[in-house]
Formats: C-alpha cells, structure tokens, sequence
C-alpha cells in the first residue's frame, strides 16, 4: 500500500487558532481506516517538494505572518500550481487562502502580488467581519458550522466551496464562500474546521481514497459526530435567520 505523506505548510507561523487539530484529527482519521501515514512540519527555511508530498494544510495566522509567508512561498508558485492541476490535496484555511488569488489589495501598504494560482483579487477592508458560521457544502447532506475571523474579501469568484445559509460569504452580502478547484479546499472558516465537521472530514477522505485507489472502509464514528450534532442543534436552535 502506497505510504501517504501530509505536510502541514508553514505550521509555527499559520497556526493562530490552533489549526494543527486539523491534521492530527486528519491523521488519526486516515490511521483508522489502516491508512500507512506519515505528517511533515514544513516552515521557513525547509525545502519544500510539492511532488513529494499528497495531501497539504496550511492555517490560519496574524496579517504579519500571512505576508511573511508569502515572500517564502511565492518562489514555489509553479510547483504549486502544477502540484493542483495533478491532483494533490490541499486544504487552505482562513487567511491563508488569501495568498492563492492575483493579488491582495491592502488598505495601507498598496496592492502585493500573490501566488496568483487562481483568478481572484482579495480586498483587505478596515472592517473585520466576525462571526458563527452555516453552510451547505453540496456532496453531503450535513451542514458545515464554522467561525470566522478576518478582514479580508474575495471579490468574486466562480468555483464555490459553500453556500451561505447565515453568515458571510466571499463577500459581505456574498451567498457563496471558499474555493473548489480539483482537489483543492480552500475556505475562511478557522479554527478546528475538521475536528468541528466530522462528515466533511469522511468527504475529504473518500475522495483522498478514490483518487490514491486506496479501499475506504465504512465511517467509523468517535465522539466527534455527537459533538457536531449537539452543536448544530444548539446553533440551529438559537440562529434567527435559520428559524425565521
């Protein structure tokens, strides 16, 4: 059986809300399917071979990192790009995501030139919008339930991750949020966004499964599953745009 190979980019300057529970909680889901796994902490400094590895996390960190980052990783941008069009995984959350656009537009320091893998602008506002999030996520019937901390916005863009049910989207006043782009999950949401949604999670792994021809056993439920469903019934229950 092929050997699977996580790395978790830029792990000690992208990990403001502890977004490392993501790939434990991601590793130890591949282990119980008798997954052969191995994770990789890739920071400043390492040299980082997108044709090594098959599924890659980057988090969320502070808008001094974000940029710190993006001087070190801009010289990969056509390893990364090549690294997506042939099917490597990767999931991108929070303020992360705004390295993957054209360009990030700042309020006080000009326009800064990003990896510019796909076709969209980020605009940073004076604002930050903050908040619970609910969406829909179109291959599972459960909903996705999220946070979100930024003063970021993606203009427009035409490949969704989610649909907004409440919340805030690319946009404020936007329905549609993230990015979906082959294998690449891109997403605001922060945080233990897998740990927080276990049936995501079971996506995520059956198509890692389908396209590595790896066998994906039935969901083996843990105490995350009970978890999400109290959670989303407390939210549903107290959101008044769901209820009305």
């Amino acid at each position: 059986m092929k050997k699977i190979k996580i790395a978790h980019l830029y792990y000690d300057l992208m990990n403001l809300y502890g977004e490392n529970g993501n790939v434990r909680y991601l590793l130890d889901r591949l282990e119980k399917q008798n997954i052969d796994v191995s994770l990789y902490f890739l920071s400043i400094g390492d040299k980082i071979d997108f044709d090594k590895y098959d599924f890659y996390y980057m988090g969320t960190g502070s808008e001094e990192n974000k940029l710190i980052v993006l001087e070190d990783i801009i010289k990969y941008k056509k390893q990364i790009k090549t690294a997506i069009l042939n099917g490597k995984f990767f999931l991108v959350t929070g303020n992360s995501l705004d390295l993957f656009g054209k360009r990030i537009e700042t309020y006080d320091k000009g326009n800064i030139e990003a990896l510019d893998i796909f076709d969209y602008i980020v605009k940073e506002e004076d604002f930050r919008i903050v908040g619970e999030q609910y969406y829909t996520f179109p291959f599972i019937d459960e909903k996705i339930i999220g946070f979100q901390n930024r003063n970021s916005a993606i203009m427009e863009y035409n490949h969704p991750l989610f649909k907004v049910i409440s919340g805030t989207g690319y946009k404020p006043q936007s329905l549609e949020e993230g990015i979906l782009e082959k294998h690449f999950y891109g997403t605001y949401l922060l945080g233990p966004l897998l740990v927080r949604n276990p049936y995501f999670t079971d996506y995520l792994i059956k198509e890692f499964c389908r396209e590595y021809d790896i066998q994906y056993k039935n969901n083996i439920e843990d105490s995350s599953y009970k978890a999400y469903q109290m959670y989303l019934n407390n939210f549903y229950n107290n959101d008044k745009t769901i209820n009305n």
